[in-house]
């Protein structure tokens, strides 16, 4: 149940809260074990890596949680005011046809589509702000911040550092994927699941194709506790079968988990298979096509539209929780330029942070000009512009293996698989650091700890029960 008006704790409090030694014995243990906590992970960092993970409150994590919860909700249904099928709300978001791959025009916007959600959310006077939302299975950094939360957590138990301290790793956000993939598909014990990757997409790692799938082989080792044959290829690599059967890797599968965005996945015969299958009805896909168009971020506008009509509970959290969002058009245009410090233009449909223009940033002529070319290519909105709050995090220099403490911009982005909270991912700043969170700029990619009563959600268990169904 959300609280209206839930007091967010200040960002480092959990981390203050910890006893000294405790604190001291964390960042001296990272600062030495950082080569084996980031080792294979997502970066294009070449000077720092944390030396410690951020640490909230448990109580704030599940607030958090529950707001995202309910404002996926309130985004599908502010798409089912105004349409009933995925076509028609492609084009009422202006998307072009055949743009968005893989998609059944026909579907309709059923809560199925919120099998799996992640919003990036940053902290603003102390008040988390969602700027974007991502509905959709291809949510990056997953895989990586489990990892590293989980290494953390790991070299903490080794040297016995929070042995009698109520910490722990937020709950492993894999596993819940892969509770809410057999769940949502209806998989049996054993199904073969094909997790299909797009490796001419920009990602660091994939220009090695076969070095990543082996870094992401122990996803397939635990795939089986939860009852699933996991197989990993590249998505071009895909075939149909005579029975409009996808096989991968050498035998047909039962069903696809797509990690692959649906509007830049690279055209490829593999695509054209699995579009084969998904028509013949023999493909089980988490999660449909049509979800990633709920993450378009004309939703957030629609939202304000909205907003006088919702209930008071729902007024209040959009208000307090989602940045005011109009669609950028010509008639808002001189307006926006005469407000360009409080305002930030973004592509609709955008990601990563291209094509993204922040007001406070640039020169007035960069904006207007800036501006009226978003306006002449369509299918970008403007945003309140909010400042990011900054958190202390402890650093190690790569080069002399020197710990700094630096104030940083920080966001977070839990992850919800079939409406179950779980863990999540934080982007964290680093020391002389240009502010913009995410990978091309060198963010810092981690998981979180959480402080106090831990979620109830117990995966080990889940996991046990799995394999007693398949027994």
């Amino acid at each position: 149940m959300i609280d209206p008006n839930y007091s967010w704790p200040p960002a480092d409090r959990a981390w203050t809260d910890l006893p000294e030694p405790a604190r001291q014995a964390m960042v001296a243990s990272g600062a030495a074990a950082w080569e084996r906590v980031f080792h294979g992970r997502a970066t294009y960092n070449k000077e720092w890596r944390l030396a410690r993970p951020p640490i909230l409150t448990a109580d704030a994590w599940r607030e958090l949680n529950e707001v995202c919860d309910r404002l996926a909700h309130l985004i599908l249904d502010t798409c089912r005011r105004r349409v009933d099928t995925a076509g028609e709300l492609r084009r009422l978001l202006g998307v072009p046809a055949g743009e968005t791959r893989l998609l059944d025009e026909s579907e309709p916007l059923t809560e199925a589509l919120l099998a799996a959600y992640r919003p990036d959310v940053i902290f603003t006077e102390g008040v988390p702000k969602f700027v974007e939302y991502n509905i959709d299975s291809s949510l990056g950094g997953g895989f990586d911040a489990d990892t590293v939360i989980q290494r953390f957590a790991q070299l903490y138990a080794e040297h016995g550092i929070l042995d009698d301290l109520p910490v722990r790793a937020a709950p492993s956000l894999l596993d819940q994927r892969f509770v809410a993939i057999r769940e949502e598909l209806g998989l049996p014990a054993g199904a073969r699941l094909a997790l299909l990757m797009d490796f001419d997409a920009d990602y660091p790692g994939l220009d090695d194709p076969e070095t990543f799938i082996r870094i992401l082989s122990p996803l397939a080792v635990r795939a089986r506790d939860f009852g699933i044959d996991l197989v990993i290829a590249p998505l071009a690599t895909a075939t149909l079968a005579d029975d409009k059967r996808l096989v991968v890797d050498g035998a047909p599968v039962d069903a696809l988990f797509r990690l692959f965005v649906p509007n830049r996945v690279t055209p490829t015969a593999g695509l054209d298979a699995v579009a084969g299958a998904l028509a013949a009805g023999t493909l089980p896909m988490f999660v449909s096509a049509a979800a990633w168009l709920l993450g378009n971020k004309t939703t957030f506008a629609w939202l304000w539209e909205d907003v006088d009509a919702l209930p008071a509970d729902d007024q209040t959290l959009i208000r307090r929780h989602v940045p005011y969002t109009v669609p950028l058009t010509v008639a808002v245009l001189d307006r926006a330029i005469a407000e360009q410090a409080e305002l930030v233009a973004k592509p609709a449909d955008g990601s990563a942070g291209h094509g993204v223009l922040i007001g406070p940033e640039l020169s007035p002529a960069e904006w207007a000009e800036g501006l009226r070319a978003a306006v002449d290519r369509g299918g970008n909105i403007l945003q309140q512009y909010l400042p990011a709050d900054r958190v202390p995090m402890d650093f190690v220099q790569i080069e002399t293996g020197e710990t700094v403490t630096a104030d940083v911009p920080y966001s977070l982005a839990p992850y919800l698989f079939g409406r179950q909270a779980s863990g999540g991912l934080a982007r964290v700043g680093f020391p002389g650091g240009d502010g913009i969170l995410n990978l091309a700029h060198g963010v810092l990619l981690t998981g979180v700890l959480l402080s106090g009563p831990q979620p109830s959600v117990d995966h080990e268990v889940i996991a046990a029960t799995r394999r007693a169904e398949g027994q």
